[in-house]
């Protein structure tokens, strides 16, 4: 019985160890000296984690409990234009990404990809993950979405290639008037929701859930990449 309690302790304290969030971006080996110095490996992690997350975007629009805040705008625009919902994520990512020129913000390789890779994969799987039609299999389809978002956008930022439209317009906002980032992020969204909801957008339980873990998801995968790599 010792024996077994010794050994569970041991596993709870592995998991504690590796899933201890982390405060800041770890500096991994690939990280990028510039939003422009591109390498083939470098390139690779980068449209991987990208893909990553637009599958995890999709888990939650499959999971039928409510999309990102985000999404919930894409898809209103998706229900009242009818083009898809891929397209739809594309043309809102190059809105926003119009919104840098007056804040002076410059995006990067990772930028640019961003707004393409993201909503290929988001199409991608909207086509071919099954919507969930109980609530058991939707919300584990939607905490597995918030998880593998949190997963990918570690990997990606890690890139150093350049933030995504959304994160540099809040960024951007936050440098020209001076409120706190976290502030910023939630009139951002706080807006782009109302507005998808509006449209006919589709929010709920997993809007929730994205807003409330998403952030602990990212820090609890920056810290799994800093052990992994030893920073």
């Amino acid at each position: 019985m010792s024996s077994s309690k010794s050994s569970s302790k041991k596993i709870v304290d592995l998991a504690a160890h590796w899933l201890r969030p982390h405060r800041t971006i770890p500096h991994t080996p690939w990280r990028a000296s510039n939003r422009w110095d591109l390498s083939p490996l470098r390139m690779l992690i980068l449209g991987f984690g990208l893909f990553l997350f637009g599958i995890g975007e999709a888990l939650l629009v499959q999971s039928h409990l409510g999309n990102s805040p985000w999404v919930v705008l894409s898809e209103g625009i998706s229900k009242r234009s009818g083009i898809s919902l891929g397209w739809a994520t594309f043309l809102v990512s190059c809105g926003v990404l119009l919104l840098w020129i007056p804040l002076k913000e410059r995006p990067g390789f990772g930028t640019i990809a961003n707004i393409v890779v993201i909503a290929f994969a988001l199409q991608i799987g909207v086509d071919h993950i099954p919507l969930q039609h109980s609530f058991a299999s939707g919300l584990l389809l939607a905490l597995l979405g918030v998880a593998l978002v949190g997963i990918a956008s570690s990997i990606y930022i890690t890139c150093g290639l350049g933030p995504g439209p959304r994160d540099g317009l809040m960024t951007g906002l936050h440098q020209k008037t001076h409120i706190r980032v976290g502030r910023v992020r939630l009139v951002i969204e706080t807006i782009v929701l109302t507005i998808g909801v509006i449209l006919g957008g589709h929010f709920g339980l997993g809007t929730a859930l994205f807003a409330l873990l998403i952030g602990q998801a990212v820090a609890v995968s920056f810290g799994v990449m800093a052990r992994l790599t030893h920073q």
